[in-house]
């Protein structure tokens, strides 16, 4: 193990996978020279040369549209978005084109494209450069959806997704950045999709957050751990392909389930994680499941204001005690 930050074991999978597989490149705005907005690329150019770390225009949807080709043409592509915002740039290239076309060649067309950007609150980077929007491409059959919360996660994942055959959406968060934490130095280390993690167990009430919120959740579980409450967090770490049984199966233990991310909590996942328990687990639960999100808010460039949209440790707090003394 090595302990590494989540920008370090983004770009060492991306690293190893390059020397591993001459066929996989990256691409993206300013990704060479300057390493991408948040320096994740920083130095690969060096040792990969501008062939293979290319910089491109400032037309996501002519970057995603390239990626497509080269997928379908053999290459591994990993485009970088600076911002998974602007996704909504390229959505006719993601959701009409990326999602569909292995399907519409009766499967004859392989796409191992990854689309990866950060996204989240934390910045004051306002309405346009701080939403969360994996909720949007759960929607849309043909791509899967990665959301790593930890460097091994990061690392792991990312590792799949360039293997994987088919379209990944790779969504990482800003403020996770420069978190650190232990990470396996085995160059064919990878966490498969579809496997949520259970990151602390207890048999109180079932927590299930993702990306920042998983830390959140943590500190939260330390708190309600003084009143002597035992939370049990999952990270579900994908949302397609999304692992329901390790959700149900902990929710059948505590009886109580809450749910928590930072996207608007209106059509968020959030929304279909509740569905899924209250349609698989209904008769386990003591109470109703308790969803939680930001506000329908656009989000503010004040921090104070952004944090008033999005929920803090005290919402998941008050959303705890709601499930256990209802």
């Amino acid at each position: 193990m090595s302990i590494k930050s989540y920008t370090q074991a983004i770009k060492d999978a991306i690293a190893q996978e390059m020397e591993r597989d001459e066929n996989v490149f990256i691409m993206g705005e300013d990704v060479a020279e300057a390493g991408g907005v948040f320096g994740v690329t920083r130095g690969l150019v060096d040792k990969f040369g501008k062939e293979r770390v290319r910089n491109t225009p400032i037309s996501e949807a002519g970057i995603v549209g390239a990626g497509l080709g080269a997928a379908c043409a053999g290459m591994r592509p990993i485009v970088e978005l600076m911002y998974m915002d602007f996704t909504f740039v390229a959505m006719d290239q993601i959701l009409n084109q990326v999602a569909k076309t292995r399907y519409v060649f009766g499967g004859k067309a392989k796409i191992p494209l990854v689309i990866r950007g950060q996204q989240g609150v934390g910045r004051g980077n306002a309405a346009t450069h701080s939403q969360s929007v994996e909720a949007i491409f759960m929607h849309f059959p043909g791509v899967k959806v990665a959301i790593p919360s930890s460097p091994a996660d990061a690392a792991g994942l990312l590792r799949t997704a360039i293997r994987d055959d088919n379209p990944v959406l790779f969504f990482e968060h800003k403020q996770l950045y420069n978190v650190k934490g232990e990470v396996p130095d085995d160059p064919d280390f990878a966490v498969p999709f579809g496997e949520a993690k259970v990151v602390k167990e207890g048999n109180d009430v079932t927590i299930i957050a993702s990306l920042l919120y998983v830390n959140k959740a943590l500190a939260v579980a330390e708190k309600l751990q003084a009143q002597g409450i035992k939370a049990e967090i999952i990270d579900p770490r994908t949302l397609v392909p999304f692992d329901k049984a390790t959700i149900i199966n902990s929710v059948k233990k505590t009886g109580r389930a809450v749910v928590v991310h930072e996207a608007h909590r209106t059509g968020g996942v959030g929304a279909e994680i509740s569905a899924i328990i209250t349609e698989e687990a209904f008769k386990y639960l003591d109470a109703p499941v308790i969803r939680l999100g930001a506000k329908a808010c656009p989000l503010p460039f004040n921090l104070d204001l952004e944090n008033a949209v999005v929920p803090q440790e005290d919402d998941i707090i008050s959303a705890v005690n709601s499930v256990l003394y209802r």
